[in-house]
């Protein structure tokens, strides 16, 4: 009974919604469709303005999956991260999380593609999608959209937040899943 309520609200939520917008814009007499033309062409600026900066961080992600930096990288320090029950495997995830949630989604499905749903890896590897953000990607995108140029800690800030964003997850995982 609870799940039909469910979905019947969330089937109406959107339709409801719009034709309220609709009908207290009618009784207001506001011109909605120029002020969404309007929208729309600002929408599009907007993107003209942030597509240099998301070509610059899709170009940087793939060379530095490409080029074996990062699995170089995780193999290097495997002996360290297994001291603190951090697989190996999940250090690209960690490295590429701040600056591209899609690119992070690509490694976060290899990681469970290679491991067991249930296991350790693939259970700290969902903690951390969770618990860290695309830093560079907002920073890069948002700011370059209105022309923020001195945002050093803004940086600085995004950066301890995904570090400690990474050491809680393994906190978590351990505390949890061993």
């Amino acid at each position: 009974m609870l799940k039909t309520i469910i979905d019947l609200i969330s089937l109406w939520a959107l339709p409801v919604i719009i034709l309220t917008i609709l009908t207290i814009a009618v009784f207001k007499k506001i011109p909605v469709y120029e002020i969404f033309i309007e929208g729309a062409k600002d929408g599009v600026k907007v993107t003209v303005n942030i597509l240099p900066y998301l070509v610059a961080i899709i170009v940087a992600i793939s060379m530095l999956r490409a080029s074996g930096a990062i699995e170089m990288m995780a193999q290097l320090l495997s002996g360290v991260l297994n001291k603190i029950h951090f697989p190996a495997d999940i250090l690209p995830l960690a490295f590429v999380r701040s600056l591209s949630g899609s690119a992070a989604l690509g490694v976060f499905s290899d990681i469970v593609s290679n491991n067991d749903v249930n296991s350790y890896t693939s259970k700290l590897a969902a903690i951390m999608m969770g618990s860290s953000e695309t830093t560079f990607y907002v920073l890069a995108v948002y700011f370059g959209a209105v022309g923020v140029k001195r945002y050093r800690y803004a940086v600085l800030t995004g950066i301890c937040a995904d570090l400690i964003g990474i050491i809680m997850s393994i906190v978590v995982a351990r505390f949890f899943f061993l």
